[in-house]
Order: structure tokens, then sequence, then C-alpha cells
């Protein structure tokens, strides 16, 4: 069984991810961030959700802010707690003491060449646990992040820019500077992944209470998504899909990808070097198409709907 380490900013789509990696991994801990919303409603709904789901998997507290720069989260899109606006009832357990960056180098050490980390947030835990550890990337056995916008269509108020590198662009700079290759899903692969709404809601209405909680917390992100002609963008879960079963992947290139750290309407970007003009290695398996099914597949378990 695959074992992960996850760094997440619940929110939505993170908690139909860790929904995921519940049902077909097993989750060694959950490493937590700011981003979509503040570290206080993120860690609190990384407990709830191992709560409503009765597992037993530590929750590391990390970083509270960005790095360098403050940055706006979003609230508008995941409700202002990030599960819904739902006012569930706060969860009974607390997080562990360690700090999530702690956790990561000490994890690392600890299951050398066993875990896959799985980045869904901004990157700013995984940043300052390579520099307490640089030799980080040799003690996991793969990175797959969710971030990025490859060809400059992004969804946040810079245009080529996605969120969870704009969120902390210096993080992005650092991780991608250092280790020597990942998996990234970008958000344009998510988008071309959206699954109808109609389809989802499906799911939802089949599945058992994983799925009337997810119904719950994700109302406001599914109303946002509709009002924009969307589908639903399961930007965390796609990328969760590919750390689960690699070979789902039927189109990805391998490409060196910087992160753009200036500039007024760029910070934050994700600079590819598609045709090899940098001569810098490549150090991104950039997935472009996954099995739509198989995906599928992963998300109906995950919600009991199988």
């Amino acid at each position: 069984m695959t074992r992960l380490l996850i760094d997440t900013d619940p929110g939505v789509d993170d908690a139909l991810a860790i929904l995921m990696a519940h049902e077909h991994a097993r989750i060694e801990g959950l490493c937590i961030a700011a981003g979509n919303v503040g570290l206080v409603h993120t860690e609190r709904n990384a407990l709830k959700l191992v709560e409503m789901i009765g597992a037993d998997i530590p929750v590391y507290s990390g970083c509270p802010s960005p790095l360098v720069l403050p940055a706006p989260g979003a609230g508008f899109v995941h409700g202002e707690d990030g599960f819904g606006d739902t006012a569930y009832l706060a969860p009974s357990r607390a997080a562990e003491n360690e700090h999530a960056a702690a956790a990561i180098v000490r994890m690392g050490r600890e299951h050398a060449g066993e875990l896959t980390l799985v980045a869904l947030a901004p990157l700013t835990n995984l940043a300052l646990a390579l520099r307490l550890d640089p030799q980080l990337p040799s003690r996991f056995a793969r990175l797959v992040v969710m971030g990025g916008a490859v060809s400059g269509r992004g969804n946040i108020h810079l245009a080529p820019v996605e969120f969870n590198i704009g969120f902390d662009p210096e993080a992005a700079h650092v991780v991608f500077s250092c280790w020597p290759e990942f998996d990234l899903i970008d958000w344009e692969a998510c988008v071309r992944h959206a699954m109808p709404l109609a389809r989802f809601d499906g799911l939802l209405a089949a599945g058992d209470a994983r799925a009337r909680f997810y119904t719950a917390i994700s109302r406001k992100a599914r109303a946002f998504n509709a009002a924009r002609g969307h589908g639903m963008i399961a930007a965390d879960a796609l990328a969760m899909a590919v750390a689960l079963e690699p070979d789902m992947v039927r189109r990805a290139e391998r490409r060196h990808v910087g992160i753009e750290l200036s500039g007024g309407l760029t910070r934050g970007a994700t600079v590819v070097d598609w045709d090899l003009r940098m001569g810098r290695p490549a150090n991104a398996r950039i997935v472009l198409e996954v099995d739509q099914m198989r995906f599928e597949t992963l998300v109906a378990g995950a919600l009991g709907a199988a």
C-alpha cells in the first residue's frame, strides 16, 4: 500500500484528496499550512476531517503565513472557514506539538525512501523543511505537487498565476530549485479534468457518511463553479490520483520549471522551458492528461459511491 505524507491547507478540494488517500493508501501524517484560509481554520478542518473518518492520523500544524509577503486566501470559494461555513462541531482532538516542517524532516529520515510526499498547499512548510535538511529530496520516494499554470492561464487576480504558487512564490522557488525531479499537476490540467457537476452530484447522492459530510462543506465551492459554468474542479484530488496511481498518466512532459519572483503582473508565475532554451535540466514531470475514468473511480471510492 502506498504510504503518504500530505502537506495541505484544507480547503474543500484538499478534503476530497485526503478522503481519497484514506480510502486507497496509508496516510502517515497531515502537515498543515495557511493558504485557502488561515492556519487556525486549516488546522481545525484537518482535525475535523480525520475525526469524521475515524482515522488515527497525526496532524502537524505549520506555517501561518508565506515566507516573505502576506497573501490573500480563497475564502470566497471555500467559505471563510475553508469548509463552507458549515459551523460543524469543534474537533475533539488537537494537533501534535511538533511543527509541520520539523515533522517532514523527521519522517523523511525515519522512513527514508518509503514515503510519497504530496504537496497540496502553498509550499511554505516544505521550503522550510528543505532549509532544515537539504538532503530531503533523497529521503522521499516521490514528490507530487499541485500548483502552477504551465501555459499562463491561472486562477487568481494575476492572470498567469495559480493560487498555491502565487500565495508563496519564494517557497515555491526554494522547492523547485532544490528538488531534482517531481510530478507537477497544474491548474490547467485540473480544469481539463473537471467532472460535470451533475455527475459529481450523483456520486454525492450515492455515497455514505463521507459523501454527506462533503456535500455540506463543498456546497459553496460547487455553487461558485456552477455560477462560472465550470464542472467540479477537484484540483487536489487530481494530484492525489497521480500520487496513488502514477500509471494513470497518459501524457506528460519533462521540462525545467522556475518561479517568477518579481513583476507586477507575473509574480508567482510558473515559467516552463518548453523549447529547451535555458540549458537547465528538467526538474518537473508536467502531467498533461490522465485517465479520466480511473480518476473518477478513485473519487467515487473516496465518497463511498464506488
